[in-house]
């Protein structure tokens, strides 16, 4: 495997770009959005700067990863000299279909398809296809770069030459890797969706701050980032989706808090929108009002 592609140039998408290109892999990064595509590039840049003067990389070993890292607004042209395309647009299943129903006429026939999905069936999105053995979910973590742990989950379809393939691409790109079978949310976004919305609760019936909250769940147990955190990274938006969808699959347990609800509705999606549970927009980052 040589060459890999990765779809949509959001948050994840460059991560993983970036993370293949280290790897010794020849990367396109793809995105309709031209704006988009130059802030993924920023951004990747600033992550390899950043990587030589921690040591993390040589700059010797970042040069080379640049030169084997492309961009393109060209979905199809992108996709018929690849090995291994990751998918890496929002959890909407209708984009998903129409992503995977042009790479796989586009692909191929030997291409691995995956999915960086938290939480959809790689089994559906693999029907989308004339190749569903060879579609997988990998499960990348934010931030892609700093996160060691790729969660890789088989569809119903997906054959064991795909997992090995995938295990090993992601071997290769500095990743340590579980392999589980489908199952709404997988292993992690279940756990983490629960502790994220169980915090909400607390928040909303007066538990704690989130300050307090926060400091609890890190140093009572262990987490590196408390759950308000890591749901203003990720996106509470990209957290309400994921409960709705593990609320309808499995059940009472999952159903989001109403206070989550309304953070969403007012618009405080997090750090992306410069306000969620804290507020970026203020020096010191305080909680919003």
């Amino acid at each position: 495997m040589q060459s890999i592609v990765v779809i949509g140039s959001g948050v994840m998408g460059r991560g993983i770009a970036y993370c293949a290109a280290a790897g010794g892999f020849h990367v396109q990064l793809v995105d309709v959005q031209e704006k988009a595509l130059k802030n993924a590039e920023a951004e990747i840049e600033s992550i390899f700067s950043k990587g030589v003067a921690r040591g993390k990389i040589t700059a010797e070993e970042a040069e080379a990863a640049k030169q084997r890292l492309f961009y393109s607004g060209n979905m199809s042209e992108a996709a018929r000299g690849a090995d291994l395309i990751i998918e890496a647009v929002p959890e909407n299943l209708e984009i998903k279909k129409a992503v995977f129903t042009e790479l796989d006429q586009a692909a191929p026939s030997h291409c691995y398809l995956a999915t960086n999905t938290s939480t959809m069936s790689p089994t559906e999105i693999g029907s989308f296809t004339q190749r569903p053995e060879k579609v997988i979910a990998m499960h990348f973590f934010n931030p892609v770069h700093k996160m060691p742990l790729v969660e890789i989950v088989r569809g119903h379809e997906t054959s064991d030459e795909t997992a090995a393939a995938v295990k090993e691409a992601a071997g290769r790109m500095g990743k340590e890797t579980v392999i589980v079978n489908e199952f709404p949310g997988f292993v992690t976004s279940r756990i983490s969706a629960m502790v994220g919305n169980e915090a909400f609760y607390m928040l909303q019936e007066g538990v704690g701050t989130p300050e307090e909250i926060d400091k609890a769940v890190k140093l009572g147990l262990n987490y590196p980032m408390g759950p308000f955190e890591l749901g203003d990274l990720v996106g509470l938006d990209t957290r309400l989706n994921n409960l709705n969808y593990l609320h309808q699959t499995l059940g009472e347990k999952y159903r989001p808090c109403p206070l989550l609800v309304k953070y969403v509705k007012a618009g405080r999606l997090g750090r992306k929108t410069g306000r969620g549970v804290y507020d970026y927009m203020t020096e010191k980052g305080g909680v919003t009002k």
